[in-house]
């Protein structure tokens, strides 16, 4: 087998905490690094695939186009992304709403909110090719995979 997967995160002591699991069981083709997803460090149409999982809902609205952006830089023409996140709905349910005024109320301890993610990875040019809901503690969650355009834009 060949390929490598590589890590990124803003927080070192996260990244510290990933390395501490993976001496346990990951093998040595996963590289992990302290950075910044809004200018990731990787060379242009480097990735075949990149993976968000609740990721895209800790950033502020006028930044995820930026995150999309820079994923669809990093990936090849027909590159995947796959997402999961917190789902957003045109009318929420209860416990929706009651999770997004406990966001605003208290930000620190939660620290991401229901998104449009279909929608943005779409509005950002990417394709869905698979798009799947399911619940986690009574909240719906977005569970998508999308390609960019193989024609190299996004």
């Amino acid at each position: 087998q060949s390929g490598k997967v590589l890590g990124i995160d803003l927080s070192e002591g996260i990244l510290e905490q990933a390395r501490k699991r993976m001496r346990e069981s990951v093998s040595s083709r996963v590289e992990l690094q302290q950075g910044d997803a809004l200018a990731l460090p990787y060379p242009d149409a480097s990735m075949d695939a990149v993976f968000l999982s609740f990721t895209l809902e800790l950033f502020d609205n006028p930044e995820i186009p930026r995150l999309l952006a820079e994923c669809s830089r990093v990936l090849i023409p027909g590159g995947r992304i796959g997402v999961v996140s917190l789902a957003k709905k045109e009318i929420d349910p209860l416990p929706v709403t009651l999770y997004e005024w406990a966001h605003r109320a208290f930000p620190v301890l939660i620290d991401c909110r229901p998104i449009f993610t279909r929608r943005l990875l779409e509005d950002s040019g990417f394709i869905t090719l698979v798009h799947k809901e399911v619940k986690s503690w009574g909240l719906p969650v977005d569970i998508l995979v999308a390609e960019k355009n193989r024609n190299g834009g996004s």
